[in-house]
């Protein structure tokens, strides 16, 4: 899955000024095809890799992140 980038808005929690640096940033976008995306990138490397989500991808990252399944 691909989607233009161009021109977006990203944003950054604001829970995310004492995390130390690790964060990230997200923005929504539009693709063809597929609805809405949702796409997330190291704000530390914002030229760097992004992650797309679907609506429910997102949702689900999201819970499981509120579930702590990502916790090391």
């Amino acid at each position: 899955m691909a989607a233009d980038l161009t021109g977006v808005t990203w944003h950054k929690s604001s829970l995310s000024g004492s995390s130390g640096g690790n964060c990230v940033e997200v923005a929504l976008v539009s693709a063809s095809g597929h609805g809405s995306l949702r796409a997330v990138r190291d704000s530390k490397n914002p030229q760097g890799p992004k992650l797309l989500f679907t609506a429910s991808g997102w949702s689900a990252f999201v819970e499981g992140v509120k579930l702590g399944e990502f916790d090391s």
